[in-house]
């Protein structure tokens, strides 16, 4: 069972990554994500771990040659584990990769986040984890506010749900 009862959200980086199949390319930022609102970490903790609050599915990484050190993600994720100074190049790498492997027609182009956490409880150990989603669905919201006396109804395209992950998964810092 995983819980976030402890966690907190300490790196963000937040690239495009779209599908080459269709023609589409990758955007990376030059820069982790600052955060100037405090509430943004929280709201960004939800969208990222309340879908595997319930989750109870474990796997290990692997590779087909039975060699470890081979599979890129691993590799990527070693990388952060062993020194956080190096999360924002990796992010950058993971998401490389995952442009070029990205070659399936069905699969939409949009943003990646590369994301490492502190203190997340899975199976009563504090690990370290770090997180790869991507949101690929975008909504249309209403705001309503006051004006005036009354209220007035402006919108915001392109949004994401927050209680809506499109992609998602941890690497946890456990069992190397």
């Amino acid at each position: 069972m995983i819980s976030f009862f402890e966690a907190s959200l300490d790196l963000v980086s937040v690239h495009h990554v779209g599908n080459q199949s269709l023609g589409e390319m990758y955007a990376l930022s030059d820069h982790p994500l600052e955060m100037k609102d405090a509430l943004v970490p929280d709201l960004l903790m939800q969208y990222f771990l309340k879908p595997f609050e319930k989750a109870n599915e474990v796997y290990h990484l692997t590779h087909s040659s039975g060699d470890l050190a081979l599979n890129e993600i691993y590799h990527f994720a070693t990388t952060i584990f062993g020194d956080k100074e190096k999360f924002h190049e990796a992010s950058e790498q993971i998401a490389k990769h995952l442009f070029k492997v990205t070659n399936h027609p069905n699969i939409k182009g949009g943003e990646l986040y590369v994301v490492y956490f502190n203190k997340v409880q899975i199976e009563g150990n504090l690990l370290d984890a770090v997180g790869i989603f991507k949101s690929e669905n975008k909504e249309t919201y209403l705001k309503v506010y006051p004006d005036k006396g009354g209220f007035q109804v402006d919108y915001e395209q392109n949004a994401i749900d927050i209680n809506k992950l499109d992609k998602g998964v941890l690497i946890f810092n456990i069992e190397k």
